[in-house]
């Protein structure tokens, strides 16, 4: 199955970022701690070019702490800046605006000789849909300055948010790609909600969820729904998620669809537990960072 989510919003977002970049001072790229390397837009990175940029990492609170680790030791090591941030508890919001003025320094002295002694810093917020832009731009405004949602695709505009002394932020559209050749991070994207509910199939991204929870959380996955173990398929040990929980229709068979919601539900909740499905193994040869 090829998920593939591009809504016509999101074209016209990439001309924004393309039109608005020009008086950026430093960038802000957003990605999902538990899958940083599917949740980064290639396309971002090359709007970018060499302008200053930080990468900070979201929902670190849902995140495999060991594995969070190691993203972060990866990223240094490439020469990029980057902050481990739970956005809703508001952790680290101020090392992220003492990095965000120590990078944009040499551009606001370059505005002071030419005169422009209060200029202001301008950054952009950029990211794919669902990392939590709206929540962080109101943790750094201090009140509800951008509208949040538990869907992708809520932002359609550009907006300026003042975040402090002299800084303002501009928020941005979430953006995909137009083409998701990878399907293993489509399919995690889906897991995470970062693609739209109605435009992948449910069977097909929960069986794949499993198997990666199988393989690297089986402890976690009996725990969460007291099962003695786990199936030799992903489909297996979802029939016995649904035994377990209940989920069944007349003739004791499992309603499969009932089962699949309730697994990616208390996955994207993090009730069983802080879970990382993106591995520096599986990406650091040739990725693009």
């Amino acid at each position: 199955m090829i998920i593939n989510w591009y809504p016509g919003h999101m074209a016209k977002a990439r001309r924004l970022i393309e039109e608005n970049l020009k008086i950026i001072d430093v960038v802000i790229e957003l990605v999902d701690a538990r899958i940083p390397m599917s949740s980064t837009n290639p396309m971002i990175s090359k709007l970018i070019g060499s302008k200053p940029s930080v990468i900070v990492m979201n929902k670190a609170d849902l995140a495999d702490p060991a594995v969070l680790d190691e993203w972060v030791r990866y990223y240094k090591q490439k020469g990029r800046h980057v902050i481990v941030m739970d956005s809703k508890g508001g952790r680290d919001i101020k090392p992220l605006i003492a990095l965000l003025r120590s990078l944009a320094a040499p551009r606001l002295e370059h505005w002071k000789a030419r005169g422009l002694k209060n200029r202001s810093i301008r950054t952009m917020i950029l990211g794919i849909p669902n990392v939590g832009k709206s929540t962080l731009i109101n943790k750094l405004a201090r009140r509800n300055a951008a509208k949040t949602a538990d869907k992708p695709g809520e932002t359609k505009g550009k907006q300026w948010v003042h975040i402090g002394t002299q800084l303002d932020l501009l928020d941005m559209p979430g953006v995909l790609w137009p083409k998701l050749e990878n399907q293993l991070c489509a399919y995690r994207l889906a897991a995470t909600g970062a693609i739209s509910d109605t435009v992948f199939d449910m069977e097909t991204v929960i069986t794949q969820l499993v198997r990666e929870l199988g393989q690297w959380y089986p402890d976690e996955l009996k725990k969460r729904y007291k099962l003695e173990n786990i199936g030799a398929k992903p489909l297996e040990t979802i029939d016995m998620i649904g035994r377990r929980r209940g989920c069944l229709v007349a003739g004791g068979m499992v309603d499969l669809e009932k089962t699949y919601k309730l697994i990616l539900k208390e996955y994207r909740e993090g009730i069983m537990g802080a879970i990382s499905l993106d591995r520096v193994a599986d990406f650091s040869k040739g990725a693009d960072v």
